[in-house]
């Protein structure tokens, strides 16, 4: 079988796309893993498929996996590439729709740059002790489409986010479905730096929109920060939270930043 594809990134968290609006592609876990590999594969912290939205409720849907090939909710920088993608496919204008298992996501255009909204963030813990092999953390935790736990470290760049993220990813704490982990640096007023742990790609990325989203909001509450956050990722660039506040919980979410096409090619399963 042999397949067309897109590749593209969000701030460095590069992603597989195909449109599979007829319908005829059907892969298997095996396969998307495969074609995620980084050695064997085209590459990538993901795939999505452009498909037609059923509801009814957006322009769009998308089936999206993890690069172990199970599905997933939601992802910010997913959720940029993909529109633009959409937009190079039909030619749609200014804004977008379209729906995945979070929820239906609207996007509008800025040349390169995309801005996102995110579905209602839900879950919200602050300061839970949780035991760890390093000593009792306290761990913040917010559902910005997917589940993400959020610590603030003093150095990004020594964090554990290997080790310590994988112990907090399967923590039973977290358990049954796990979490995405965060470590946060505070850079100054309504700044921050974050590296993610991903769950499903099980290591760190070198950006994940949801998990900038959770950090920005979680910080709002910690640190007293306002609208909008400027966050580094770990691949370099910046990405931008806006957010507002209502009866005490967070509406209005959105995540701008890049979302740039790398190449187009074909690859035969």
């Amino acid at each position: 079988m042999i397949l067309e594809f897109t590749k593209m990134n969000g701030a460095g968290n590069d992603f597989v796309l195909m449109d599979n609006r007829a319908g005829q592609v059907h892969l298997t876990r095996d396969q998307i893993v495969r074609l995620c590999d980084r050695h064997r594969g085209v590459g990538a912290d993901g795939l999505m498929m452009l498909v037609p939205c059923k509801s009814g409720k957006a322009d769009w849907a998308w089936d999206f996996y993890n690069s172990d090939g199970s599905r997933a909710e939601m992802c910010g920088n997913g959720a940029r590439c993909f529109a633009r993608y959409i937009q190079r496919l039909t030619g749609a204008g200014g804004r977008l729709t379209f729906e995945t298992v979070a929820g239906v996501i609207a996007a509008q255009f800025d040349g390169e740059r995309v801005t996102v909204n995110l579905t209602a963030p839900h879950s919200l813990k602050l300061n839970e002790s949780v035991p760890l092999s390093t000593g009792a953390q306290a761990i913040h935790s917010l559902n910005t489409g997917v589940p993400h736990a959020v610590l603030f470290v003093p150095d990004a760049d020594k964090a554990m986010v290997q080790s310590l993220g994988h112990e907090i990813r399967f923590h039973p704490h977290f358990a049954p479905k796990g979490t995405n982990v965060n470590f946060v640096q505070v850079l100054g007023p309504n700044r921050i730096r974050v590296r993610t742990y991903e769950r499903g790609v099980e290591g760190e990325t070198l950006a994940c929109g949801t998990g900038v989203s959770a950090s920005a909001l979680i910080a709002s509450r910690v640190h007293g920060f306002t609208s909008p956050v400027t966050v580094q990722v770990q691949g370099g660039d910046m990405l931008q939270v806006s957010f507002a506040e209502n009866g005490g919980n967070f509406t209005e979410v959105r995540l701008n930043g890049p979302a740039d096409f790398a190449f187009e090619g074909r690859i035969n399963l």
